[in-house]
């Protein structure tokens, strides 16, 4: 049903106690008892909860490729580590690996960029926030924390819904 607005000239005037902008429908008013809104999903859930859970699992699709790929450029990064200060190589072979930690300072960067965007979605402390964070510079937690995240996050999408 479309609204109906009186037009500028319908004797809304400024002198008595009109706009000038004519008759605008609930401007600054209250509808009343708030029903959900959007339309109902065939799961029995509001569109807008299942465009939340949507959007969740987005996040931790995002968040679990960039920790493994974290991951991997960390166990990289201590391989570098591990030829440059152990192994000490020439000039030649040094300057083939001295990109890694560049990389991975820039990967853990995006990883970060994810974590902060799923623990937004999911709502989660300052605890989880900081394991997180953490998990992306000890070789292999990210992927045990990984893990970890995905079994949570992936009950708690099918169990309720909204996340």
């Amino acid at each position: 049903a479309a609204r109906h607005r009186a037009p500028r000239d319908a004797g809304h005037t400024l002198a008595d106690g009109g706009s000038a902008l004519g008759r605008v429908p609930c401007q600054g008013r209250s509808r009343g008892p708030e029903a959900p809104r959007g339309r109902t999903v065939t799961d029995g859930t509001t569109a807008a909860a299942s465009t939340k859970n949507e959007k969740t699992a987005a996040s931790l699709r995002r968040y679990r490729v960039m920790a493994y790929i974290t991951g991997v450029f960390l166990l990289i990064l201590v391989v570098e580590m591990f030829v440059k200060h152990v192994v000490q190589p020439g000039p030649d072979v040094l300057r083939w690996i001295e990109w890694i930690p560049y990389a991975h300072g820039w990967i853990y960067v995006l990883y970060l960029v994810t974590v902060v965007d799923l623990w937004g979605k999911v709502r989660w402390g300052f605890g989880r926030l900081a394991a997180l964070v953490f998990a992306g510079v000890v070789p292999v937690l990210s992927f045990v924390v990984e893990a970890k995240v995905h079994r949570e996050v992936s009950a708690r999408l099918a169990s309720g819904p909204a996340a």
